[in-house]
């Protein structure tokens, strides 16, 4: 990639780096050394392994000093705060997508697989402003970018697992565990979707659909909280 393709990224993003070979490789897909075999570099898996672990620290040590919850609430935010589907937000935000290395297959998929590609280059990202600058600017970048979300996290509560709560509710309010069942499932193996609903006996409550069944199923357990009023 151009040094000032580079530098182009790094300057929205507010970043000076003193090695851009790291940004680069920050953003280099396994994929893409398959297609070019005199690339120099090497893709990003190692520097995703060590992004995880700084966003981790970072984010831990943040709601640390700023709570006073108990573990499993502090847990719960991180969680919410670190996953993949949050980073893959994040990463098209400051559009990362525009930036990344990939073979041309890779490029044409754009539904589940990209999104995964995404967060980590998103944690690769990370592991290569720690390397280049060091940890206080590895921090600053997660506070600004990923810690920002909590306020929103913690007023829609979306922290809380809508599967674990919509049971907690139905077995509090009408004594009864709920079920899920697929309804439907549609696509190529590498790109499937499915439609799930969830019962109350043999009531059924809501459908929710996803590119898995149990984010379908996190989806139908949504709408039934809404459909119920218990959210």
């Amino acid at each position: 990639m151009e040094k000032q393709r580079l530098k182009e990224l790094a300057k929205s993003l507010n970043l000076s780096f003193n090695d851009f070979k790291y940004l680069q490789e920050a953003l280099t897909h396994r994929s893409y050394l398959n297609e070019n075999r005199q690339y120099q570099l090497s893709h990003n898996e190692r520097l995703e392994f060590l992004g995880d672990a700084v966003l981790e620290l970072s984010v831990t040590r943040y709601l640390f000093e700023n709570f006073e919850n108990p573990e499993g609430d502090l847990t719960s935010w991180r969680a919410s705060l670190v996953n993949g589907e949050m980073l893959a937000i994040i990463a098209k935000e400051i559009k990362l997508d525009d930036f990344l290395l990939m073979s041309r297959g890779e490029k044409k998929d754009t539904g589940k697989a990209r999104n995964y590609i995404l967060a980590n280059a998103m944690e690769a990202l990370i592991g290569a402003i720690y390397l280049d600058q060091g940890f206080k600017k590895a921090d600053e970048f997660i506070n600004k970018y990923i810690v920002v979300k909590l306020p929103k996290i913690l007023k829609n509560k979306s922290y809380l697992d809508p599967k674990s709560y919509f049971q907690e509710k139905a077995q509090e309010i009408v004594q009864i565990t709920p079920h899920y069942e697929l309804v439907k499932e549609w696509g190529p193996d590498h790109d499937k979707n499915f439609r799930v609903a969830v019962f109350l006996k043999e009531k059924k409550v809501a459908e929710g659909e996803g590119e898995s069944k149990q984010e379908a199923q996190r989806n139908a357990a949504e709408k039934g909280l809404e459909a119920k009023g218990w959210k």
